[in-house]
């Protein structure tokens, strides 16, 4: 329900003019020395390259993403927000239990893609259950079908998934394009722990990981201390921080919650109503997928769940907009971070480690705050 410093990629085999040559030779000399300035408090304020790739001036560079979804309303506006970016290219969406049924789950990915005019993006059908334990869901949030209980007539048929299984997917598609991926997890992470442990060299492979989901103080959205991505399946959870030992971004809740916006308009933070009064297809399709979860928001348990008070938090918009847009983070934390698996109140709780108990090399940027105006600008074209 949710960096910063990055090892640099090798020096582009190409450079185009000597402007971009000295731009990228500027900007990395001060990202070395802000990171030994930032290095011995374990924070950031800015976000480091994965990778510079100096095009021709005015291009820009292309992202690959590969998404995984347990597609609620939520998931459905990260999906919105990345097809609206105009250099990313969504190589695949897999699915996963979560939010609603596996079914539904693949049900709503495809009806959000018709929403974008983009069903040729392949859609993959992944786990039906966690690792261990039952499967639970967001309903109550959601919608028992994840898109508010919105009817859809002309909703897509599941004929048209691929015959491919969603780990099998992930593991094609990162190795057909080595270094170059951001795989964005918005859901319970059953899919991602299956991919590492069929094939251990895949975090080697991606350009960085981008998670919503954890908590960084105990709060809980769904056990006691449990955030609900995490909690589904924390085995899951824990093989994928521990095993991924590649750049990983972590929108957790709590930074949602403080990095909200507002549901109805007001004189100093209108952004909802006018969000949703785009006179567009997909602004109308939105409108209607999230009514039921701006409803039940006002509700005394959801009151609170949120912390800091209620609002529009768009989860998994967050990391899908951090995966689009290096410059989106403006500050983070920089920690080893794990999965509690056995505590009575406190399994699928998150665990971050700020001393170095749990003796690990690899640390996970944790989102602390982020530009919000650019992210008002990316929603918005989102429904464009």
């Amino acid at each position: 329900m949710a960096l910063v410093v990055f090892r640099c990629a090798a020096t582009p085999s190409r450079v185009y003019g000597s402007s971009a040559w000295r731009l990228f030779a500027a900007h990395r000399h001060w990202s070395l020395s802000r990171q030994k300035r930032d290095s011995s408090n374990n924070t950031s304020s800015f976000f480091p390259p994965l990778s510079y790739k100096l095009l021709p001036s005015g291009a820009m560079m292309r992202r690959k993403l590969l998404v995984d979804v347990d597609c609620g309303v939520d998931d459905a506006q990260a999906i919105m927000l990345a097809l609206a970016a105009p250099n990313v290219e969504l190589l695949g969406v897999t699915c996963v239990h979560g939010n609603t049924s596996l079914e539904n789950v693949c049900k709503n990915t495809l009806r959000v893609l018709q929403a974008c005019s983009r069903l040729e993006i392949p859609v993959f059908k992944g786990c039906a259950k966690p690792i261990l334990g039952n499967c639970i869901d967001a309903g109550h949030f959601h919608g028992r079908d994840g898109l508010g209980d919105a009817p859809d007539p002309n909703a897509p048929g599941l004929d048209l998934l691929q015959k491919e299984g969603a780990v099998s997917a992930i593991i094609r598609i990162v190795n057909e394009n080595p270094g170059e991926v951001s795989l964005v997890a918005t859901a319970p992470l059953t899919n991602l722990a299956l991919a590492v442990r069929m094939d251990p060299s895949l975090p080697n492979k991606l350009r960085g990981l981008y998670i919503m989901g954890g908590n960084t103080e105990s709060r809980g959205n769904t056990t006691v201390c449990g955030e609900f991505n995490f909690t589904a399946d924390p085995e899951a959870a824990y093989i994928v921080l521990n095993d991924y030992q590649c750049p990983t971004y972590l929108a957790c809740w709590e930074f949602t919650c403080h990095s909200k916006l507002s549901w109805a308009r007001d004189f100093y933070t209108e952004f909802c109503d006018t969000w949703l009064a785009q006179d567009t297809d997909k602004a109308r399709f939105m409108a209607q997928i999230f009514q039921h979860s701006i409803d039940v928001s006002q509700s005394e348990r959801l009151q609170k769940e949120f912390v800091g008070g209620t609002g529009f938090v768009s989860c998994d918009s967050y990391a899908m907009a951090a995966a689009v847009d290096d410059s989106f983070i403006t500050e983070s934390d920089h920690y080893p971070v794990s999965v509690e698996l056995t505590g009575t109140h406190t399994r699928g709780m998150m665990v971050v480690d700020t001393v170095g108990f749990l003796k690990k090399a690899h640390k996970a940027y944790i989102m602390k705050t982020v530009d919000m105006e650019k992210f008002k600008q990316m929603m918005t074209a989102a429904l464009k």
